[in-house]
Order: C-alpha cells, then structure tokens, then sequence
C-alpha cells in the first residue's frame, strides 16, 4: 500500500537550459517579475518579491542540443496569491504587448504566455476551494472556458511591482511520451490521480489540490525523451513538509524498483520521460 504524500506538498524550484542567460533572466524578471537573487557563473537564481528563496534557476549552455519533438516542459505555473495580482499581472503584460492566451478553468483562472526560448508559462491563481468541482472518490474537475478578462482588470490596483509576495510555483505541466506509465511512476511516489482530460492529459497531486503535475501527450504519443544538454527542463523539485515526512518517503521509496540517489537530504529520481526530480524537505 502506497503512502500518500503530506497535502502540504508543494512544488519548490524549476531549473531550465537556456541558450541565452541574459535575454532569458532579461524577461523572466522585466515582464514576469522575478527578482535576481544572485548570478554564479553561467548560472542566475530568480525568485519573488520578499524573498530569499529562488524558485527559478537558468544556466546557459555552450552548444546546446536544441530539439522540439521531445518530452520536456510544457509550462511552469506560477501560483499568485490573489485575484488583484492577477489583474496587475495581466494588465502588466497587456501593456508590453506581451502575446498571451487566458482560460477560465474552474478551479483558477490562467494566463498563458511562452518565453523568448518558446517556454511555456502559466501565471494563475486559485479560486476558494468552495468553488472548486471536488467530487466524492477525491477527483477534482476542471473545464476550460473563456476567462472573465474584465473581472481580473476591475480586481487589480494597477500597481504592479513584480511577482506579488507569496507567489511559488504552483505546478509544473510536462510532455510525456506514455500517459499510463507516467501516472503509474509519479503514484509510486505517492501522487493521486485528480482528473483525465480527454485521452491525452492527467492531472495528478499530492493532497487535494487539483494538480502539482500535468502531463500530455498533445505533440505525439512515443516521443523521444529529452536528453542531455538539450534546451528546456533540467529539473523540478519537490518540498515535503518535514524531516519526517521526507524520512518516509525515503522508506516507501527504497521499497520501490525505482532508482534514485540520495546526497545532502535531497533524492533525485529520473521519470519514464528522461526528466529528473528532485525531492526535499
């Protein structure tokens, strides 16, 4: 019997290959409003207003492989505390003729953009879980509908400083190359599966939130799994609530056939799609 994960899971940090540290740390902290924490080398970490904790880590590459047909990131979904930022996020964007895409999706309301490396972003926040379509085996539905633009407006301050205090990242979506065999990998880890939508997409989380993880299979089923040195995702990370829930993750996880290495109270395990993860607490 898997042990589920603690509902207090949360996904911690995302680290991309970039072509261009530059440009890319230009756009993530210029128009989403991520502050520079600090540069190393090749390497800058961005994270939020008020914070010392980066979320976000580019590290450029030196001829770096670049392949679009692969599993890889589909987005990573910044979670805002409030309607308000929101709204300032949105008309922030609007006013820099920034292109984006927006859904009304039940459970949050979305923008959606890429960055200047065709990265995918989502810029979301949650609406009171009273709203939200939870049904009684534990799924929660989503939809995806037009999304009340003027609502979000009329909510924000117009005055846009950055990332709002708070915000994380609130999930990460991902290409895969075989839906079943990637829910049945992220389910040994203690993950739940909240909703399927159509035959080409799952939504599974810790707790009872409607997603930490998306997966897809809307470029191809099969696809070849991204490799080293390739532009895009390096890794994700989890943060468990405690040492003692990441202690019994690590004693489900030996009983697994999953390989994994444990080094400085961190575990990284390689998905079926080539992408690693990263757990810690």
């Amino acid at each position: 019997m898997v042990t589920k994960l603690p509902p207090e899971t949360i996904v911690k940090q995302v680290k991309l290959n970039v072509q261009n540290l530059e440009m890319m740390t230009d756009f993530y902290t210029k128009m989403i409003g991520l502050v520079l924490l600090k540069k190393e080398g090749n390497t800058t970490f961005l994270g939020v207003q008020e914070s010392s904790e980066p979320i976000l880590i580019l590290e450029e590459l030196v001829d770096p492989v670049v392949k679009n047909n692969t599993t890889g990131l589909y987005h990573t979904a910044f979670l805002l505390p409030s309607r308000k930022d929101l709204g300032n996020s949105l008309l922030w964007l609007m006013q820099n003729n920034v292109d984006i895409g927006a859904a009304d999706h039940g459970y949050s309301e979305a923008i959606y953009l890429t960055d200047p490396e065709g990265n995918g972003i989502e810029i979301y926040r949650d609406k009171p879980k009273s709203e939200w379509d939870i049904r009684a085996d534990g799924q929660i539905i989503g939809v995806t509908e037009e999304l009340d633009g003027d609502g979000v407006v009329a909510e924000a301050d117009r005055q846009w400083l950055g990332m709002a205090p708070g915000s994380r990242i609130g999930h990460v979506h991902l290409q895969v190359a075989d839906l079943d065999e990637t829910e049945a990998f992220y389910e040994q880890l203690g993950f739940s599966l909240k909703s399927t939508f159509g035959r080409r997409a799952k939504f599974l989380a810790a707790g009872e939130y409607h997603h930490h993880i998306g997966t897809n299979t809307w470029n191809g089923e099969h696809v070849p799994l991204i490799g080293e040195n390739q532009l895009g995702l390096v890794w994700y990370t989890f943060q468990l609530p405690s040492r003692e829930a990441f202690e019994l993750f690590m004693k489900q996880l030996a009983e697994t056939n999953l390989d994994y290495v444990s080094e400085n109270e961190q575990v990284t395990i390689k998905d079926p799609n080539g992408m690693e993860i990263k757990f810690g607490y």
